[in-house]
């Protein structure tokens, strides 16, 4: 790796290199930070997830799986008895229609059984493209790549995605360069990387160890 004050050039192909060798050293086996046991706690985590943190989940979670077990128990609940549980989260109103909308669906379209398939799972209530993906590659190892705000931010400082305006287009350009059986992996690695260390506000180059083929890092050496 290079030093932190020096300067260097490198392509989009050497980056990728550069960030797999490094979080295979530092992160040989990354895994998502929810809390779950079956696929259908792993889907309301999700869901409970979106524009709220893993963290706040993991509170809410135990008390909401010892109320609602299966889908079979939520999908008979009401609104108020889900809301009252997951009251602390971002959008709870939202998030309790979503989640006993998908505990219907999924006894009645998908026979009590969570789908492998992207465009399937997105038939579900609450479950977006990038909730989709997180799902498929987190139960079954299918190789999509989920683009949150820490994958869109920590891909473009690195210099792994160029110009991406969407998180669509983001997830596109990192499936193009990553090998196959990496992408799922990667998700997690660059997920965790932005909560931790590349964090928004002020990210924490000091301790980052990939300073040496960061784009956002050799910009600001260029300003000094």
């Amino acid at each position: 790796m290079q030093k932190k004050d020096q300067i260097i050039k490198v392509t989009r192909k050497e980056r990728f290199t550069a960030v797999i060798e490094y979080f295979r050293k530092t992160l040989p086996e990354p895994d998502t930070e929810l809390h779950y046991k079956n696929p259908y706690e792993l889907i309301v985590a999700v869901i409970l997830s979106a524009q709220c943190t893993d963290k706040r989940v993991n509170i809410i979670t135990p008390d909401f799986f010892s109320r609602f077990p299966d889908a079979n128990k939520l999908a008979s609940a009401s609104h108020e008895e889900v809301l009252s549980i997951i009251r602390s989260c971002s959008y709870p109103n939202n998030k309790s229609k979503h989640l006993i909308g998908m505990a219907r669906v999924l006894i009645n379209d998908f026979h009590n059984k969570v789908p492998e398939d992207v465009n399937l799972l997105q038939k579900l209530p609450g479950v977006g493209r990038k909730s989709a993906n997180v799902i498929a590659a987190v139960l079954y190892k299918i190789p999509v790549m989920p683009v949150d705000t820490h994958v869109f931010r920590v891909s473009s400082r690195l210099g792994l995605t160029s110009g991406a305006r969407t998180p669509l287009q983001a997830e596109r350009q990192l499936v193009k360069y990553l090998p196959v059986d990496l992408i799922s992996r990667t998700h997690h690695w660059l997920i965790l990387h932005g909560r931790y260390t590349c964090i928004s506000r002020k990210p924490k180059c000091e301790e980052c160890g990939l300073t040496g083929i960061c784009k956002y890092y050799n910009n600001k050496l260029h300003k000094k």
